[in-house]
């Protein structure tokens, strides 16, 4: 399965209804990436340029992103950004390819 990092913001109407009805947002997020096929690896609250962070696995992207838009779509969420990310192993294997088709191709100079 790929693996994707996910970040995002929640918006002042969302953080309004978590002050008056507090929720598990980690749940809540999981069981949306479960209902598209993919899996909640990991989710943390954050400081900083985003208020969350999940690490997710899927082998359908699209199915993945369709839930995405429907977060985004309740106006709950804003800036969500999604990056697709590699394991050390699945690097180094980038790696060992990129050695065995590096003479094949030829810069532009």
């Amino acid at each position: 399965m790929a693996q994707y990092i996910i970040t995002g913001c929640y918006t002042a109407a969302a953080m309004k209804g978590m002050i008056a009805n507090p929720s598990d947002r980690e749940k809540a997020a999981a069981a949306l990436i479960a209902s598209t096929g993919g899996k909640m690896e990991s989710f943390f609250l954050t400081t900083g340029d985003s208020d969350f962070i999940m690490r997710v696995s899927t082998d359908d992207l699209t199915k993945m992103l369709s839930g995405l838009m429907v977060a985004g779509a309740t106006g709950a969420v804003s800036n969500l950004k999604t990056v697709q990310c590699f394991t050390s192993a699945e690097f180094l294997a980038a790696q060992k390819a990129a050695g065995a088709i590096a003479g094949k191709y030829s810069a532009p100079n």
